[in-house]
């Protein structure tokens, strides 16, 4: 593996590129099933996607622990990049996860599988980052919930296919839970514990 391969594909413009990615992802959780565009983003190693590697260069530190799904797990170069570029331990155990990167949707472990904070500190939970082939197009899911204005409509491909049902049993933990953070070629959503979903 070569030192550029490690070194290369961050930000042009880290402070620029990192706070417009900060600001399109927090509007993404505060507005849920509202898309927004996420700017610049980052060329890492595959099989890490563009959209992935932005949000961990934003998001992640020294102080907030990794889990990569298994495709990204079994190519060394994603991890050093990764620790390279944002300082972020990478660990095996998702249940001590702050985040974790997924490149295959589909195999997703199930969202109880990963830390889901307690009712002193919901916080201390896992916000899983999803990589999808599109954010419309899929089976439509009705939104509602805080940030929503009536009812929020996202179609996002591929899911697992008990997402919905995993969902309703991760929004009854409240305040306990995970958040989920989608992405798709150039966009981003948001899925905060919050956020009722109904398959339409």
């Amino acid at each position: 593996m070569s030192e550029a391969l490690v070194i290369e594909g961050g930000f042009a413009d880290p402070v620029f590129d990192g706070q417009n990615v900060f600001r399109a992802t927090m509007d993404a959780l505060a507005n849920p099933g509202q898309v927004q565009a996420l700017g610049a983003l980052a060329a890492p190693p595959e099989p890490l996607t563009p959209e992935l590697a932005a949000l961990a260069l934003t998001l992640c530190d020294h102080d907030s622990p990794v889990w990569l799904d298994t495709p990204l797990a079994a190519a060394p170069a994603v991890a050093d990049w990764l620790r390279f570029h944002t300082g972020a331990p990478i660990i095996a155990d998702k249940r001590q996860a702050m985040f974790a990167l997924i490149s295959d949707p589909i195999a997703t472990p199930r969202l109880e599988d990963f830390a889901l904070g307690s009712d002193e500190y919901p916080d201390r939970s896992t916000t899983l980052i999803v990589a999808l082939d599109g954010i419309e197009g899929g089976r439509a899911l009705e939104l509602r919930g805080p940030g929503i204005k009536d009812v929020a409509t996202l179609a996002p491909h591929p899911l697992p296919a008990d997402f919905a049902a995993q969902w309703a049993e991760n929004r009854q933990q409240f305040p306990r839970g995970v958040d989920v953070i989608l992405v798709a070629p150039g966009v981003v959503a948001g899925l905060p514990r919050t956020t009722r979903i109904v398959e339409a």
